[in-house]
């Protein structure tokens, strides 16, 4: 799911202090928007936000000291025409940076069109990376998950599982060896990117893990600001599964990697019995390190393949 809905006035406050920009045409256009249309097909912010450029309708425009020169460096016809081009491109906004001086005929235009016009003292190259990286999180596709989202040992790890199998526990455990909560019980995940799933805790459940018997806990309070992240991207799955399930449904040494799908990425996965008597912090810590080294090009089970191939081809 994407949301589609930032106004140019949601655009414009967001950015108030950071930029310190001032909005000097199309005051008149508070509500104007992005096109829905062109949301659901950008890979991502880059494709909402750019330099001008009339080949790319439907997004901020941004124009910096060349292309303000652009506009402004031509005969007047020229000039007229470059800038009423714009009006075909239906830009939610447009963005002066650099510190130019808006043209007057392009206030005019803005003014006619009712297209809202920023102007900032910030480098156009600037503007653009802060607004790619805003539009990028904000239109992500996004999603929630139950489990517990962990930083363990640099990685980002969500704990999932059936009911009653103790992933909170496993969390708190976790916590205690010294890795960071991101979030327990509902977690948000988001495709901020082709390849990269980002995810983050509901504002409500901030800092907080639910323990059977014992209640909320505040992570925070209780072991430091160190113990919780406020995001992480995610890297690794480790599914937690009864011995029955485990012994139906998934084999003992797995051939190919696991992946699992989310939100059209595929995420690596480990699946871990879950048995009393078991230390599951640690064999969840071994996943991630061998996972880590899967990242790194290493991969165990196929070197074990290949000596194993080599020790048949040996002659008794």
């Amino acid at each position: 799911m994407r949301p589609t809905v930032v106004s140019a006035e949601v655009l414009f406050e967001e950015f108030r202090s950071r930029l310190k920009w001032e909005w000097v045409a199309g005051l008149g256009a508070s509500e104007r928007r992005f096109d829905e249309v062109a949301v659901r097909a950008a890979r991502s912010g880059a494709d909402l936000v750019g330099y001008l450029n009339y080949i790319h309708p439907y997004r901020v425009q941004v124009l910096g000291e060349r292309e303000v020169a652009y506009l402004t460096n031509a005969t007047k016809d020229d000039c007229e025409r470059r800038i009423s081009r714009i009006v075909t491109l239906e830009p939610p906004a447009l963005v002066l940076a650099d510190g130019q001086t808006p043209p007057p005929a392009l206030l005019a235009m803005c003014e006619q069109a009712e297209i809202p016009l920023f102007a900032t003292a910030a480098s156009s190259a600037y503007v653009n990376d802060l607004l790619r990286s805003y539009l990028s999180k904000h239109f992500a596709e996004r999603t929630s998950i139950h489990g517990v989202l962990m930083d363990i040992l640099g990685l980002g790890v969500l704990i999932t599982g059936e009911s009653g199998l103790g992933k909170s526990e496993l969390g708190l455990e976790l916590i205690s060896r010294g890795n960071g909560l991101v979030a327990d019980d509902a977690v948000d995940l988001f495709r901020i990117n082709e390849s990269t799933i980002e995810g983050r805790c509901p504002d409500l459940l901030q800092n907080l893990l639910e323990v059977r018997g014992i209640g909320l806990l505040d992570i925070k309070a209780i072991f430091g600001e160190t113990a919780v992240r406020r995001k992480i991207r995610l890297k690794l799955i480790v599914h937690l599964v009864r011995r029955e399930t485990m012994e139906r449904d998934y084999e003992r040494i797995p051939y190919e990697p696991l992946t699992q799908d989310v939100l059209g990425i595929p995420v690596r996965k480990a699946v871990i019995q879950v048995v009393a008597g078991r230390n599951l912090a640690v064999l969840v810590e071994a996943a991630v390190r061998n996972t880590i080294l899967q990242l790194r090009g290493i991969d165990t089970y196929q070197e074990f393949v290949e000596r194993h191939r080599k020790a048949m081809g040996e002659p008794g």
